[in-house]
């Protein structure tokens, strides 16, 4: 069984930063492609960045130059580091996420979501 784990959210006054970690675990052999979706209360759920497993990055044009996306091979968990957050950031963070499994079976999984808020 393959659980993906956010934490970091939290609230933040406008300008501020927070560091998001998204952690795999269970009968995980490597994670490769991963990204970091949100979602508004009243929006669909829209991509924010991705990383491939050999670490290149892409971003929504919304957040580039203000989010970096990054990973920790070695303890399973991929990263964004949110810089100079703006209210209309404010959202439900989620984790996504291909894992291969230690039976070399590749699966996508979502992790359960983190809340950040941006309000002074």
């Amino acid at each position: 069984q393959v659980q993906l784990v956010e934490s970091g959210g939290g609230l933040v006054q406008p300008g501020g930063s927070l560091r998001l970690s998204c952690a795999a675990s269970g009968s995980i052999f490597s994670i490769s492609f991963a990204g970091w979706y949100r979602q508004a209360p009243g929006k669909q759920r829209d991509w924010v960045a991705g990383i491939t497993s050999g670490g290149n990055t892409n971003y929504a044009d919304s957040v580039k130059g203000r989010f970096t996306i990054s990973r920790d091979n070695a303890k399973n968990t991929v990263y964004l580091q949110m810089n100079s957050l703006k209210p209309e950031d404010t959202a439900v963070y989620y984790c996504n996420a291909d894992v291969l499994n230690v039976a070399n079976l590749k699966n996508n999984y979502w992790g359960q979501g983190t809340q950040v808020t941006v309000s002074s």
